[in-house]
């Protein structure tokens, strides 16, 4: 089963893709940009969404930090943002793959995983 891991630190925000997806996909969830750098080195996940503002570690300083890791730099990150595409085009700028604005619908996500996951 691929695994995609969901790092927001908004729970609810996290719920959204664990209900979404927990019938085809393992969904690692993680509260904030440290905790999804660790989980991502622990589990190899095949996609990462990440929350572009968070308290602490941020999701650019996140991505930096991926991009230049020995294992985890060709990871698919698909950058979320409730902010302006100007704020979704600056996390493509740092490396992210792709970007999603808020609101989130289903189909966004999904669209989103079937562009960057091959089917098993």
């Amino acid at each position: 089963m691929k695994k995609i891991i969901v790092v927001d630190d908004v729970a609810a925000n996290r719920d959204i893709f664990l209900h979404l997806l927990e019938d085809q996909y393992q969904v690692l969830e993680a509260a904030d940009g440290r905790e999804g750098i660790e989980l991502a080195e622990r589990e190899a996940p095949d996609l990462m969404f990440l929350d572009v503002s968070m308290p602490g570690m941020g999701g650019l300083e996140v991505i930096e930090a991926l991009r230049k890791h020995n294992e985890l730099y060709r990871l698919p990150v698909i950058a979320i943002t409730a902010h302006s595409v100007f704020s979704a085009k600056k996390a493509v700028e740092k490396g992210c793959n792709d970007f999603l604005l808020k609101p989130l619908t289903p189909q966004k996500i999904l669209d989103k995983i079937e562009k960057w996951i091959q089917p098993t």
